[in-house]
């Protein structure tokens, strides 16, 4: 399976790595002009905070970063596969009748609204597994999900110990021959361990990332386009 990158983009004052925060339009256009040029498959798009520690605004105002946000990509890049950073069913609902398919990326874990949702409209799902990787008992519940994409949840699932776990065993999940999305540009679990902070760790997000694509992702969602295609160049040369 054809590995793919997915561009980080939040209509937000307040994500973690300030550099993807896209505050108007024309930082926007510039934003999704860039990453496609620089190799990214995907165009990912955030209206809420989930950082450690944040307060969610609410669905409205969510909503109000989102849509024109959305209505900006929908008619620039019309060929661009674009996708939806939210935990909200009812934000999901109005993007995909308004502006059509794209994928829900939901770091939830999801509910039933939004399963039935997905399944419905036939659009691909990023479930979060948030270090639950025993799937057979929690399978039933996306079953009938056609495009399911596994994301181990890195980040969300309780510590840095938990997440490298989680990294060493997430090659179990290639059984299930779906996709899998591994998001963990510029995170805590990259830059604490060494010290760093979430602009000074590009070069361990890159190998971190390396060590991912070995373990099985098939999507990998990044502040950094340009490198992470060349992490994945250089990954493709070895196999």
């Amino acid at each position: 399976m054809k590995a793919k990158i997915m561009a980080i983009g939040n209509v937000t004052p307040d994500s973690f790595y300030p550099a993807s925060r896209l505050t108007n339009s024309e930082q926007l256009e510039v934003w999704a002009h860039n990453a496609l040029e620089d190799g990214a498959d995907i165009l990912d798009l955030g209206g809420c905070s989930t950082r450690p520690g944040s307060t969610p605004v609410d669905q409205e105002e969510e909503w109000r970063r989102v849509e024109p946000a959305l209505n900006i990509l929908k008619h620039k890049f019309p060929e661009t596969q674009l996708s939806l950073d939210t935990f909200r069913p009812e934000i999901a609902r109005r993007a995909l009748d308004q502006f059509g398919p794209m994928i829900i990326n939901d770091i939830s874990g999801g509910c039933e609204t939004m399963y039935q949702l997905v399944r419905d409209k036939k659009v691909p799902y990023v479930w979060t597994l948030r270090g639950d990787l025993t799937l057979p008992s929690r399978m039933p519940y996306v079953c009938e999900i056609e495009n399911l994409i596994l994301d181990p949840g890195f980040g969300f699932i309780g510590s840095t110990e938990a997440d490298y776990a989680c990294m060493r065993n997430m090659d179990t999940l290639r059984r299930y021959n779906r996709p899998v999305l591994v998001g963990v540009s510029r995170k805590s679990m990259v830059y604490k361990p060494l010290g760093l902070t979430p602009d000074t760790c590009l070069a361990a997000t890159q190998a971190l990332q390396m060590y991912a694509l070995t373990q099985g992702a098939t999507i990998l969602r990044t502040h950094d386009v340009r490198a992470t295609a060349h992490t994945l160049y250089l990954y493709k040369m070895t196999q």
